[in-house]
């Protein structure tokens, strides 16, 4: 049974690399630590598909070492203990250069295990990771090591893989192809920058491809076909996750409606819709806020509707609602004030209630001067009356600014009114 295509045609220099200039362009300090094969211990970091096993492929090549290879998702202890056998034997005189790819499923002993021999120079390691390592990674592994995060690949980088991949296939199976332009673009693009997903991609196009006279075509309807429903990158507890509900609510908040929807759609495409509906109630409450009070009702009825519903329905209540909140006017004055009064509240700033809010009617033998004296608001005109509400210590404190929005600042004009301000 073959290799998968990725693995058969891997590159065997850095200048065949797709993407990562910026690790591997002239001049950058990745490229020139490759160059030199003074290698340090190294930690790949970045999504899958982008070249981090093939770069340390490449690597390996440079170095007289002996090169083992150990996937977190299946190693031991053992494992890492008949590595460490090898050392100062025939088998690696020089030492060992061990790639362990998936290093975050190592957990914090597997990987303490090989800090004395990182540390002494006879294991070079070179880890890689789809998460982040500031998270995963043991603190003493990462403080011995130098992190470099790989990008997904550009569409247009893309393009010049999947033509080599066609290649590549032509010569392997001595059939001739045909491509057009329009098929190689949408295999780049729907692969959401995973090279490993364009190269399969590839290889299921020119065997699922209709053979005429010998050639094989290569259409866009057939990669349409076939990469349905597998054009995004989405880990429900990986980095993209956070990625994009973080993109979803600050597009909102930044008033893009046409962002907005597209990281909802990216969110409902995977299936994400808790997190689609958490983020749009939240962003309602924390960034439309007082400018537009009514919204509150209206995005939670919208949310209602869409966990009713269900997918995929459940899209278009939640588009409106999206949209709804991005092109609303914005304010952050009411979550400004719960910032402001929790944290004098973690400070220690609180003090006694007032005697005339305290839920009491009757006095202490102790206390100087009897009586609760609380004004009710309604038996006054405009249903208002001047009174202290905040403990003694906290007086004259402000939490609530109101903001220069129409709602708020007709809120402002009425209570300048009544209460005499103006």
């Amino acid at each position: 049974m073959l290799s998968p295509l990725a693995d058969r045609m891997r590159p065997d220099s850095l200048d065949d690399v797709v993407g990562q200039r910026h690790l591997l362009g002239e001049g950058k300090a990745l490229r020139k630590m490759i160059d030199s094969g003074n290698i340090p211990n190294l930690i790949f970091y970045g999504p899958s598909g982008v070249g981090k096993t093939t770069v340390a492929s490449i690597i390996a090549k440079k170095t007289n070492r002996a090169l083992r290879k150990l996937n977190g998702t299946n190693a031991s202890t053992s494992d890492i203990k008949e590595i460490v056998a090898e050392l100062d034997t025939l088998s690696a005189p020089n030492g060992v250069l061990l790639y362990l790819d998936e290093i975050q499923y190592f957990n914090k002993r597997q990987q303490q295990s090989l800090l004395e021999y990182i540390e002494n120079g006879k294991i070079t390691l070179i880890a890689s990771t789809t998460e982040n390592p500031y998270f995963y990674v043991y603190n003493a592994v990462l403080s011995r090591s130098t992190v470099f995060e790989f990008k997904s690949i550009e569409p247009e980088d893309i393009q010049k893989a999947v033509k080599r991949a066609f290649s590549y296939l032509e010569k392997e199976n001595g059939t001739r192809f045909n491509l057009t332009d329009s098929a190689v673009k949408m295999i780049s693009q729907a692969c959401a920058g995973d090279v490993r997903k364009a190269l399969n991609t590839a290889e299921n196009c020119f065997f699922a491809s209709q053979e005429e006279n010998g050639v094989r075509i290569i259409t866009q309807e057939l990669v349409c076909e076939l990469v349905q429903n597998n054009t995004s990158r989405y880990d429900k507890s990986g980095d993209e996750h956070y990625d994009i509900i973080s993109a979803y609510q600050k597009s909102m908040r930044g008033s893009d409606p046409d962002a907005a929807v597209h990281y909802l759609a990216r969110l409902l495409e995977a299936g994400d819709l808790p997190s689609a509906c958490r983020r749009l109630l939240v962003c309602a409450a924390e960034d439309v806020g007082l400018a537009y009070p009514q919204i509150m009702p209206i995005v939670k009825a919208a949310v209602d509707s869409a966990m009713m519903l269900g997918l995929p329905e459940a899209r278009i209540p939640l588009a409106n609602a999206v949209i709804l909140v991005a092109t609303a006017p914005k304010s952050n004055s009411a979550y400004n004030a719960i910032n402001s009064a929790a944290e004098d509240i973690r400070a220690g700033k609180a003090g006694p209630i007032p005697r005339n809010l305290q839920n009491k009617h009757f006095d202490g033998e102790d206390a100087e001067v009897k009586g609760q004296f609380y004004k009710y608001p309604h038996s006054y005109e405009n249903h208002w009356v001047k009174a202290q509400y905040l403990p003694d210590s906290l007086k004259d404190k402000k939490y609530y600014e109101f903001s220069d929005n129409k709602s708020e600042q007709s809120a402002k004009a009425y209570w300048q009114k009544i209460k005499g301000e103006e």
